[in-house]
């Protein structure tokens, strides 16, 4: 296969390995972590279930990312990276701890939010790290394969971790404390691999740090008004559309799945372990969609184009989500996960190739810091509006067809938009 001799070759770079490494366990890490938070917050028996909880977890998970998000390259292009990773591992390693602590505490729920807050924002500052430390380990000609091959690695080794977390609450007697100190270790173990990396090799030069720290940070500021300025010019609108159409997407996604943590918790399943295997296999389903997406994808725009793509798959979620939702029955509902997994992350993949293909080289970077914070700041507003609506058990009509209805305006937007 492609894919395996791509990897083959950059296996031949050390210093390759030894970032992949650091990435693995990193991310392996933040699977387990994060599943533990989860699983602590929806599944607990102690606790009382509510969608607003769900919303308020998703907040812990993912506003760093779109809060610290677009600074963090200010400060990781004054730091040196193999620092971040080595500092920033221990940190996340100890704060783990605590949350572990605070939840055999029964401390007030700000308390331990705060704590997973803290692990969620360095955790940024990492991922931003291996990204920008990834031209220092490979040559110009394999950087593409890299890009594309390490943040795949990367999620897998994500979802690897959400599986052993599944695994040591089964077998730990549901213990998430259990599960929190198996992600610190994981974490301990990313900060041991990076001490293999030469301090200097990951850059950055310091002739090229900027002398002004303030003066950075109001630039970034400055930076992400210009490009969204750069999205509204003619020559850039279809990647503006493609922006807004997955942001919307994603917010439909981000709904669903607050849906099923319900219905898994309280409406399939009579206890708290049976919920968990139920969201277990969800998540996986939904994953398999990730993985076909990744398949079909390049042949479908190679046909529709990546316009016509996001069309095509907007249209068969607004179709098959009602459809496969309604009935509210664990099934049908494991299928859409299926369905929706494929949808979204094929409207993913061809909304990146749109942004790449028409925007600016100088304003890319930029663009995307704002595809990032629309993409999160999208899910948790999704989660937040699913707390408004949703039932006790997880079964509402009204967001199955709000969703539909709001894949529909995609697809026909981005029609009417003239999008190929």
């Amino acid at each position: 296969m492609a894919v395996v001799r791509d990897l083959r070759v950059l296996l031949r770079f050390q210093g390759f390995r030894r970032l992949l490494g650091v990435r693995l366990l990193s991310q392996g890490a933040d699977g387990v972590y994060q599943v533990a938070l989860a699983t602590y917050v929806v599944f607990s028996p102690e606790k009382q279930t509510s969608a607003a909880s769900i919303a308020s977890a998703m907040a812990v998970l993912l506003l760093p990312y779109s809060l610290v998000g677009p600074f963090a390259g200010v400060l990781l292009d004054r730091w040196r990276r193999r620092q971040v990773f080595l500092y920033g591992n221990l940190l996340r390693a100890a704060l783990a701890c605590v949350t572990a602590v605070l939840m055999l505490s029964h401390v007030p729920d700000w308390l331990f939010y705060a704590s997973a807050l803290c692990v969620t924002a360095v955790n940024r500052f990492v991922l931003a790290g291996l990204s920008a430390a990834l031209p220092r380990v490979v040559d110009h000609e394999r950087l593409v394969m890299a890009n594309s091959l390490s943040p795949t690695a990367g999620t897998l080794a994500a979802t690897a971790g959400g599986g052993i977390a599944f695994v040591v609450r089964l077998v730990a007697s549901d213990s998430d404390a259990a599960v929190v100190l198996v992600g610190a270790a994981l974490y301990l173990c990313a900060a041991l691999a990076s001490l293999r990396i030469a301090p200097e090799l990951l850059g950055p030069d310091e002739e090229l740090v900027p002398p002004h720290l303030a003066t950075a940070l109001v630039g970034t500021a400055r930076g992400l008004a210009d490009g969204v300025r750069h999205l509204a010019r003619p020559p850039r609108r279809e990647a503006a559309w493609a922006l807004a159409s997955m942001t919307l997407m994603r917010f439909c996604y981000g709904a669903l799945l607050v849906m099923v943590l319900m219905l898994c918790r309280y409406a399939w399943s009579s206890s708290s372990d049976d919920g968990l295997a139920l969201l277990g296999l969800a998540v996986g389903i939904s994953g398999a969609g990730f993985f076909a997406a990744a398949v079909v994808t390049p042949w479908a725009v190679g046909r529709l184009g990546p316009g016509g793509w996001i069309i095509a798959c907007a249209g068969a979620a607004a179709i098959l989500e009602p459809a496969l939702g309604l009935p509210f029955a664990p099934t049908p509902m494991l299928v859409a996960a299926f369905v929706l997994g494929l949808t979204t992350q094929g409207a993913k993949i061809a909304t990146d190739t749109i942004v790449q293909s028409s925007v600016d080289d100088g304003f890319r970077g930029r663009i995307f810091s704002v595809y990032d914070v629309l993409f999160n700041v999208a899910f948790v507003g999704a989660a937040g509006i699913a707390a408004l609506i949703l039932p006790p058990d997880g079964r509402s009509v009204p967001l199955v067809v709000t969703v539909a209805v709001v894949y529909g305006v995609v697809a026909t937007c981005m029609f009417r938009s003239g999008a190929r």
